[in-house]
């Protein structure tokens, strides 16, 4: 019998200085057996480093192989932001782009590594999507303090990222990797 998936949850305070956002979020994250906690953890800060109205964790691994980690919808259910998580491949990226106005990684691996498996490959305004990064280690020590119930404090300011998760409390800097 397969095992499902674990729910997690989330109670965010949300301080995003360099783009004005203030918020009180409230996040169920269900970490598919398939997947990692570094992973589950990336897409959270994912989600709360890119929170806009019409932002949504895509229906999971089990459901759709069509839809990105994380995604943004506007108001008339067009899709608006591709969010990825993790080490995407190029068709993956080039489908997505095509659908989306943008497109952005955000990675918990070696940047260099995941944008170096997308070498010659074709991938649709590629010059336009970002990698995201953070230092090594960050990801790892925030992984060590998630628990099933989580309190989180997210603040960016002037690109770097304070998170305090169930009272441990860690930093990095937001490393952007243009690829165009």
């Amino acid at each position: 019998m397969a095992t499902g998936a674990v729910m997690y949850n989330f109670a965010v305070q949300l301080a995003d200085v360099d783009r004005g956002v203030y918020e009180e979020v409230t996040l169920r994250a269900a970490r598919h057996p398939s997947e990692t906690d570094a992973y589950m953890m990336t897409r959270v800060l994912a989600y709360c480093l890119e929170y806009v109205a019409g932002i949504a964790f895509s229906e999971g691994i089990s459901s759709t192989a069509t839809e990105p980690a994380v995604l943004v919808r506007d108001l008339t259910g067009r899709l608006t932001t591709w969010i990825e998580v993790g080490a995407p491949d190029a068709d993956r990226l080039h489908y997505g782009s095509k659908l989306a106005d943008r497109t952005t990684v955000y990675t918990h691996r070696d940047p260099e590594k995941v944008i170096a498996a997308w070498a010659g490959k074709r991938i649709h305004q590629l010059e336009q999507i970002t990698v995201q990064s953070f230092d090594p280690g960050f990801v790892d020590a925030a992984v060590a303090a998630l628990e099933r119930r989580n309190v989180m404090t997210v603040t960016r300011t002037d690109g770097q990222l304070y998170l305090d998760i169930n009272g441990t409390s860690v930093s990095s800097a937001i490393h952007v990797h243009e690829l165009g």
